[in-house]
């Protein structure tokens, strides 16, 4: 029996180590999220700040972007540090899945803003801004109960002086989300999935 043990654990060992990294470290940490139906493909360290929110500071904002990007390209772009950029989340445009690239205590470099990085959220959303196709049924619904759990817990007001498009932020010179978001369909679907 003690020699069936060690030889199972062997062959565990082995097949972990034919895993690529990124899997590996990802399967290693995945009940690692702040959201449950988030799963965990980590940025780079180089390519957020980390905190210990709310703590160090009071998360007041989620902030809404378009990636101007497919989803795989993103991770790569938050897995690279060279990049210096990162979002907490990015949700898939075909099924809505979500990935969690930042934990929420830290600093994502989202806004272009350190003092929006600071208070807020960042959700990505796979696709461009002129690409309405990319928004589909999915990516709403997933991405309005991401939100609206991240609103619960952080009790922060389910309105559009809260949740914000990344051109809202002060000083920015992007335009995400664009004039093809439905904001109104989305604040309402974070309505709607609100636990309170």
């Amino acid at each position: 029996m003690h020699r069936r043990r060690i030889l199972q654990g062997a062959a565990a060992t082995a097949a972990a180590a034919l895993l690529p990294a990124a899997t590996r470290a990802t399967a290693a940490t995945a009940g690692d999220t702040d959201y449950p139906d988030a799963h965990w493909t980590p940025a780079t360290t180089s390519n957020y700040t980390s905190s210990n929110r709310p703590s160090a500071y009071t998360v007041n904002y989620v902030i809404i972007h378009v990636t101007q990007e497919t989803f795989a390209n993103t991770i790569g772009i938050f897995q690279n540090p060279a990049k210096q950029v990162s979002a907490h989340y990015v949700v898939r445009s075909g099924d809505g899945y979500v990935a969690q690239c930042v934990r929420e205590r830290d600093i994502a470099w989202h806004a272009g803003n350190w003092d929006y990085n600071t208070r807020s959220i960042g959700i990505e959303h796979e696709g461009w801004v002129d690409q309405p196709s990319y928004f589909t049924n999915a990516m709403y619904a997933r991405s309005a109960l991401l939100t609206a759990s991240i609103c619960d817990r952080y009790r922060i007001p389910k309105d559009r002086a809260h949740i914000l498009g990344h051109a809202q932020v002060p000083g920015t010179d992007h335009t995400d989300p664009g004039p093809n978001w439905d904001w109104v369909r989305y604040i309402r679907l974070v309505n709607l999935y609100s636990a309170g």
